[in-house]
């Protein structure tokens, strides 16, 4: 990902107030507060002096110039697995510009090893949404059986969530122990223009 000056030098997160000091902010220092941690934690004393990992006479100053930056923070036990590496941070911001669509459709997924039971859930595209499930399945045999497009996929959850789990035998977070004709009769009732004058 190309560095911008909206944007972390190290990990590409885009720099807001939350994680920009003002000091960096002011100066033009294009780092976010936990790479500018790491940066401080990267420092090491040799012969009595204070040293950054970009100078030569840093331990790890080798894995830096040829592994780059993650790999010598890595290296050095700084970069924990749970820090956000280019990868995760790449996800990150995809998953936020999804976040951002309102838009989707709420669906109906099932699977044969949960007889009777059903998922309800949303998302910008439903069968999408199915093909990251199919990898927690041996079989791949999870099938969305229903789904209806909403301009506020979010409310529209939410209300069919409501709806289904009052006509549910049981429920287990977004699995509903429902018929599938009586989840999509609910779902299907779902009108937007009424919940939005009700809310208004």
């Amino acid at each position: 990902m190309k560095h911008t000056d909206k944007n972390c030098k190290y990990c590409h997160v885009e720099l807001t107030k939350s994680n920009w000091y003002p000091y960096q902010e002011s100066h033009k220092i294009h780092i976010c507060k936990s790479c500018w941690s790491l940066q401080n934690k990267s420092r090491m004393t040799v012969n009595f002096k204070r040293v950054q990992l970009g100078n030569k006479l840093h331990p790890f100053y080798s894995v830096y110039k040829t592994e780059g930056l993650l790999a010598a923070w890595k290296a050095m036990g700084i970069l924990k697995s749970n820090k956000k590496t280019k990868l995760e941070v790449i996800k990150k911001e995809a998953l936020a510009m999804f976040d951002k669509i309102e838009h989707g459709e709420v669906y109906i997924i099932t699977n044969p090893a949960w007889k009777g039971w059903v998922k309800i859930g949303m998302a910008v595209e439903a069968e999408d949404r199915c093909k990251g499930y199919q990898t927690s399945s041996p079989f791949r045999d999870y099938k969305v059986v229903y789904s209806k497009k909403f301009k506020d996929r979010r409310t529209a959850e939410a209300q069919a969530h409501k709806l289904c789990s009052a006509k549910a035998t049981d429920q287990n977070s977004e699995w509903f122990k429902i018929k599938i004709k009586d989840a999509v009769n609910l779902i299907e009732s779902i009108n937007e223009e009424q919940y939005e004058k009700e809310t208004a």
